[in-house]
């Protein structure tokens, strides 16, 4: 069946999955998963073994995979994050999908969740395909006027080149920022993980692996929240 999505926001149960009622749990969840990472369990049984203690459906295991980290990665996430305020003049790269998607699940009122180490994820996903939603637009454009008001350097953009309208969108992408003037490059790449835990500049990313290996990051949603998205549908895990 065609994707015929008009916004990024929440699922159906998502009111009832990530109620306050459920809360408690999820957040005993989170606590349990991440000491058994900190114990080097695998990811795998982990997630099994704690969903299946506070009874969690699959879209709740997700959340408290994404909420969960072990303490060696929370206390080396904590030592490489770069304030806001410091990014003037400097050089800034995104992992593509991961913050335009971030943006809009949180524009159209999806669920974000704050997972141990303050990153902020979404339980949005890009499987073979990205389709523009009505919050594309706006969420492209609020990073760009906000990196513009930090007054970065340059902003390198890097999405996976095997998801299908990729092209298209960083064509879509860079003329938007050619308007404004945007010191923006943006890049297709058939492994953006790999560049951005290589590099010695800054990253915007929540994905667990490149913020373990990234030398600095900047918790861009973080921001963008606070600052101009006040209703974001917000998770505390």
């Amino acid at each position: 069946m065609p994707d015929s999505r008009k916004h990024r926001g929440q699922h159906p149960q998502d009111k009832t999955l990530f109620s306050v009622k459920t809360l408690p749990n999820l957040r005993a969840g989170v606590t349990d998963l991440s000491w058994l990472f900190s114990r080097g369990y695998s990811e795998r049984s982990a997630v099994e073994l704690v969903g299946n203690r506070y009874q969690l459906t699959k879209r709740q295991r997700q959340a408290i995979r994404a909420g969960a980290c072990s303490d060696a990665a929370l206390q080396k996430r904590q030592e490489k994050i770069i304030a806001a305020t410091n990014i003037a003049t400097k050089t800034i790269l995104i992992d593509g999908y991961n913050l335009l998607i971030n943006t809009e699940s949180a524009l159209s009122g999806g669920m974000v969740f704050i997972g141990r180490d303050g990153a902020y994820r979404d339980l949005a996903s890009v499987h073979s395909t990205y389709r523009k939603v009505s919050e594309t637009v706006p969420a492209i454009k609020l990073i760009g006027n906000s990196l513009q008001e930090l007054k970065t350097s340059k902003v390198i953009w890097y999405f996976d080149a095997p998801i299908s309208n990729s092209g298209r969108l960083s064509k879509f992408m860079q003329t938007i920022a050619d308007e404004h003037q945007w010191p923006w490059e943006i890049y297709l790449d058939n492994n953006p993980d790999k560049v951005l835990m290589t590099s010695t500049d800054i990253v915007v990313s929540s994905d667990s692996l490149v913020l373990d290996n990234a030398q600095q990051w900047l918790n861009l949603p973080a921001y963008l929240i606070a600052k101009y998205i006040p209703d974001a549908c917000l998770v505390q895990l």
